[in-house]
């Protein structure tokens, strides 16, 4: 069965619910997380048990993925005991999805009964402090899209998923990273654990060295071309967010630098780290039930 690529018009109510019966009526699992993974980190739905798996391309309304590392398929399956799904592959504003295409398994997971959404990606380090493979806890985000109308909440508002003017203040649960925290310590893994800022911009290109520079002076910590809207719709749905950015690259601020941003790159070092990664989120979720 082919998926049809989702437009605005077609990210109704009735198209989500479509999505999530389809779901429901083929894995008897029913999970309260959802993980999104990232550059490189699909590896996480690897760690699941009793998994079943389907093809974003078989999964009526849901988008395909188009980029390298991402594998394009969604995993039902148990975690630590916890029933998870894991989105293999995310879908960005650059691949020319328009902004609720990028964020329709949202709320199809709010659908499905997920509370808690975390979500994973590969991440530009700006801060000075941070060394490539570092793990970001996301307290915060800067919408630099939303900034300019590319917002998921733009348009007609349907209450049975949210309020029409959500808060954002509190987009990362506290209680979440708190004990993210304590994990990585428990584990010895806050050696490499910040926390910090993330910025999202649209993307494909990486940033000039001014783009940088002003973001450094936002306050960003980290830059890249997701997770902000998905954070966005699944507070509007009232889930639970976790945020975690693995630093693969440090950003070229200097004019006089040799170095270039590359996905190539990026692969690479998640390749060095995403042990440490799906360590640090399987052994939190088992904490979450």
């Amino acid at each position: 069965m082919e998926a049809a690529n989702p437009s605005s018009s077609q990210c109704s109510y009735e198209n989500y619910k479509k999505t999530a019966d389809w779901l429901l009526n083929r894995t008897e699992q029913r999970p309260k997380v959802a993980i999104i993974c990232g550059s490189g980190l699909g590896g996480l739905a690897d760690l699941l048990e009793e998994k079943t798996v389907f093809k974003y391309k078989d999964i009526p309304g849901f988008p395909t993925s188009t980029v390298q590392g991402h594998a394009g398929q969604l995993v039902f399956g148990k975690l630590k005991g916890c029933e998870c799904v894991c989105m293999q592959g995310r879908f960005h504003f650059y691949e020319g999805y328009n902004i609720q295409t990028v964020t329709y398994p949202v709320r199809v997971f709010y659908l499905l009964g997920v509370t808690t959404l975390i979500v994973t990606n590969a991440a530009g380090g700006l801060n000075d402090t941070y060394s490539v493979g570092d793990i970001m806890l996301i307290k915060d985000h800067i919408n630099m899209p939303g900034f300019a109308g590319q917002n998921p909440l733009c348009g007609h508002n349907d209450e049975r998923f949210g309020v029409r003017f959500p808060c954002m203040s509190d987009a990362y649960d506290r209680d979440l990273r708190a004990l993210t925290k304590r994990t990585a310590k428990e584990l010895g893994y806050d050696n490499f654990l910040q926390e910090g800022v993330y910025c999202m911009l649209a993307g494909p290109t990486y940033e000039t060295i001014a783009e940088c520079k002003l973001l450094q002076r936002l306050g960003a910590d980290a830059v890249g071309m997701s997770t902000v809207p998905e954070v966005v719709v699944a507070r509007h749905c009232g889930l639970r967010v976790l945020g975690l950015s693995l630093i693969t690259n440090k950003v070229v601020a200097d004019y006089e630098s040799n170095e270039r941003a590359n996905h190539a790159e990026v692969l690479k070092t998640t390749e060095h780290r995403t042990r440490d990664l799906q360590n640090l989120v399987s052994h939190l979720i088992a904490k979450l039930q």
